[in-house]
């Protein structure tokens, strides 16, 4: 806990007033109906509420970013001066209530940036501090929010907390004169005296608990999908546990919130090690960001191939990991922003290597001789908006590289093996994630070349480090594949690395809208039950037609899409031989199977997640009858009969831009830009046939979503239609 050694502090005093007990509120958040298919967060720290919504919307979620990772939004001490100058940034972890007006924002801001990420497609954790309170020694008794407390007293009304709630003294709980830990080894110590001072929480007591459990499940009414848990070493397990299991499920989800605790590493007591706590949820890899460290100072990134040989806190499925967070940052304990290019490429490695849910950090810029300061604020303390061009706050989230390897590391994620780890010489490396992406890490001063098996197939990919994939080719730096092998220059001080969803002219930028459509979006998430395996026999024709399958679903992460059926080109109802389908239209999935011409088939859609568990859609076999010629099957999960809406838009776009339909049900993506449909460019006109379901009304749009990132509404109304009984029908719109 580096941050509490600066935390006590004082300053200037202020009467506060407004006695308001906290109280579980009742409003829930809406989300979209697909949240990114990633395990990737972006810990935005520091950041206030309004410049995280932005985030999320311009950034993240066109990224495929799973998560936003938000500081601790409960009502703290604000403090005019300290030892580290005004409001130094550890004010946010001397809570004094549970209520939600803080340094960066109000309660209305925080709900509007947790709706808003989910409307963008992530998910939103919450730094939470439930161990303790503001210092029982603190001479201040400013607060964000105008409550008051008294912390010599150990009384904080708004929440309520009064003495007894509080760890004292040789209480039979705290065994020590001064009740602050001095022996941090000891397990009752640790874990029932004062962090340097913190005033803290008896959480044995079933009062504690129930009010903390009270805050975080307003948290989780507001929409909050998961917690950071702050100083959870100092908590008891079976007390935390007991928390944990008053709380509610996700508003967006329905499911537990995710857990990932802040364990340090260190202690010489096996029941403080990090391992001994992840009954309750994943544990911060404090010792993987420390061996990045070594690794990428040392010139030794082969040694990376044998990750688990170093002294890992948790395993892999346990661990949130990292290059480095608030506290390690500043202590210099892991690199940092200021490593520059040793800093980027870890932050590629992370994305890269199958170990642990990657969180990447971004923080703001501070001096090395006043590792407290605060964030850039006004003078009262309230966090002003992020700039990533002022040079005051850290980026890294929003860079070329890093988004890209987000893509990357979730085109990969179907498989956690590494294979062919080619070590140029020490300090360049490279790697494959079986047949779904390749990358080179070159953490020298010079451009290296060399051959390598990327486990890919033959073609043309974008080096996602440099730019996406563009209608036309790439936007940055194309790698091609021959027998499987590439011959790569990887440029100083820098990477490379291509996957199976950004191959040359695939046209697939990134996005996230500036304008909100007219409606306020629905959601209407779909299910998928299982059914029995169809009993149908394959028919066979020895001529062929090329028949394309285009599929509306959205998937968990790490769960893909297939097509199967009657006929032995799909499989013969045999699921391990499914055609799997491109997810780099995603949600539409698709691929193109040669079917025998002039014959019936049936055939349905599966997902299949990492564990190879199987799930069937419920609707009926489809059937269908090919001719002579090329066919296309539009079709929506679940959705046993559609209706296909050829949309046609004349829209002038920019090389590299792509125009996308979007509309108020799940077939278009409902009203979430990460969702939207694309469509595919005839000179100006820009079509593609959407499975809709029939005898539907629906609302609609048009946006442009540009490779770098931005996304812009067709102004005006939205554009409404309605399905009938028939199969097919035909738009003509021009962008307005």
């Amino acid at each position: 806990m580096k941050r509490s050694l600066r935390a006590i502090a004082a300053g200037a005093v202020l009467a506060a007033s407004g006695l308001v007990a906290f109280t579980v509120q009742t409003v829930t958040a809406s989300a979209a109906v697909t949240l990114n298919n990633s395990d990737v967060t972006a810990n935005l720290w520091s950041w206030n509420w309004n410049s995280i919504a932005k985030a999320c919307t311009d950034q993240l979620g066109p990224a495929g970013y799973g998560a936003v990772q938000v500081a601790p939004p409960a009502e703290s001490v604000s403090l005019a001066s300290s030892d580290n100058g005004a409001h130094p940034w550890w004010e946010i972890y001397q809570p004094v209530s549970y209520n939600l007006t803080s340094r960066f924002g109000t309660r209305a801001q925080f709900s509007t940036m947790v709706t808003t990420c989910h409307n963008a497609g992530v998910r939103v954790y919450a730094d939470a501090v439930v161990n303790h309170t503001a210092g029982a020694n603190n001479t201040l008794t400013t607060t964000y929010g105008g409550s008051t407390f008294s912390p010599t007293g150990y009384t904080y009304p708004a929440v309520p907390y009064t003495y007894d709630d509080f760890h004292h003294a040789n209480d039979g709980y705290c065994s020590d004169d001064d009740a602050v830990i001095d022996d941090w080894n000891n397990v009752s110590e640790v874990q029932n005296c004062m962090l340097l001072s913190l005033s803290d929480l008896k959480t044995q007591s079933t009062t504690v608990r129930a009010k903390i459990a009270a805050y975080l499940n307003d948290l989780i009414g507001l929409g909050v999908d998961g917690f950071r848990v702050d100083a959870a070493k100092h908590v008891a397990k079976t007390d935390f546990a007991a928390i944990l299991a008053l709380l509610n499920k996700t508003t967006a989800e329905n499911k537990t919130p995710y857990i990932a605790q802040e364990i340090f590493t260190g202690a010489s007591n096996s029941e403080l090690l990090p391992s001994a706590f992840t009954s309750n949820g994943d544990v911060l890899g404090f010792s993987y960001a420390m061996g990045l460290k070594t690794q990428f100072n040392n010139g030794t990134l082969g040694n990376l191939a044998t990750i688990p040989s170093w002294s890992l806190d948790a395993t892999s499925a346990q661990t949130a990991a990292m290059v480095t967070n608030h506290d390690l940052e500043r202590d210099a304990t892991t690199l940092r922003y200021m490593d520059g290019t040793k800093y980027t490429l870890a932050n590629y490695f992370l994305l890269a290597y199958p170990y642990g849910k990657p969180f990447v950090y971004d923080g703001f810029a501070f001096s090395t001789s006043n590792t407290g300061q605060s964030p850039p604020a006004d003078s009262s303390g309230f966090v002003t908006d992020t700039s990533c061009t002022s040079g005051a706050w850290q980026c890294i989230t929003q860079s070329t590289g890093v988004k890209g390897m987000v893509g990357w590391h979730n085109a990969t994620a179907a498989t956690t093996t590494v294979s062919d780890f080619t070590t140029t010489n020490a300090n360049v490396i490279g790697f494959h994630r079986g047949s779904l992406g390749w990358v080179g890490i070159n953490n020298s001063s010079s451009a290296s070349t060399a051959t390598y098996t990327t486990g890919l197939a033959d073609g043309v990919y974008c080096d996602v480090i440099t730019g996406a994939a563009t209608t036309s080719g790439c936007a940055g730096t194309s790698v091609t594949v021959s027998g499987g092998t590439a011959s790569v220059t990887i440029p100083a001080n820098s990477a490379v690395a291509i996957h199976v969803n950004a191959k040359s002219g695939a046209g697939n930028p990134t996005t996230s809208p500036t304008t909100t459509p007219t409606t306020t979006p629905t959601t209407t998430p779909t299910t998928a039950p299982t059914t029995s395996t169809p009993t149908t026999s394959p028919t066979s024709n020895p001529a062929t037609v090329a028949a394309t399958f285009n599929e509306y679903a959205t998937t968990a992460y790490g769960t893909n899409v297939y097509v199967v059926g009657n006929v032995a080109a799909l499989g013969s109802w045999n699921t391990a031989n499914a055609v799997a389908l491109s997810a780099s239209s995603y949600p539409v999935w698709s691929g193109t199977v040669n079917l025998p011409a002039n014959t019936a088939i049936e055939y349905k859609y599966i997902k299949k997640d990492a564990a190879g568990n199987v799930t069937w859609e419920t609707n009926a076999n489809r059937t269908a009858s090919t001719g002579t010629a090329a066919v296309t099957y539009d079709d929506t999960w679940n959705v046993a009969v559609d209706a296909a809406v050829n949309f046609s838009v004349t829209a002038s776009a920019a090389t590299g831009t792509g125009v996308y339909v979007i509309g108020s049900i799940a077939a278009l993506g409902s009203w979430a830009p990460a969702s939207a449909i694309p469509l595919t460019a005839s000179g100006t006109t820009w079509r593609r046939a959407v499975a809709v379901p029939q005898s539907t009304s629906f609302e609609y749009k048009y946006i442009k979503k540009d490779a770098a990132g931005n996304v812009t509404w067709e102004s005006g109304s939205n554009r409404t239609y309605t399905t009938g009984t028939a199969l097919t029908y035909s738009t003509s719109d021009t962008w307005k």
